[in-house]
């Protein structure tokens, strides 16, 4: 089972970013990406999948890659059926 603040296997680093240009607010990083508040807190929190275009809107943001702001680690595959 995921853990209950991600989605999935998609973890991001927005909050540490934020803080490690100018500690931005939730309020300043969605006026300059053109989404609301409350967007950012649900991606924060890893409740909400960014599409691809914010995806790429955050990472201009922070002046890295979309990479650099999400991670995507596979699940553990499920074991075999016994044969």
């Amino acid at each position: 089972m995921p853990p209950s603040n991600q989605l999935g296997p998609l973890k991001n680093q927005i909050r540490r970013l934020r803080f490690e240009h100018g500690e931005l607010t939730q309020q300043q990083l969605a006026d300059l990406i053109g989404v609301t508040r409350q967007t950012i807190i649900a991606l924060e929190a890893g409740k909400y999948a960014p599409s691809l275009l914010l995806a790429f809107r955050l990472a201009r943001a922070f002046g890295g890659t979309i990479e650099s702001v999400f991670q995507y680690e596979e699940p553990p595959a499920a074991p075999a059926p016994p044969a």
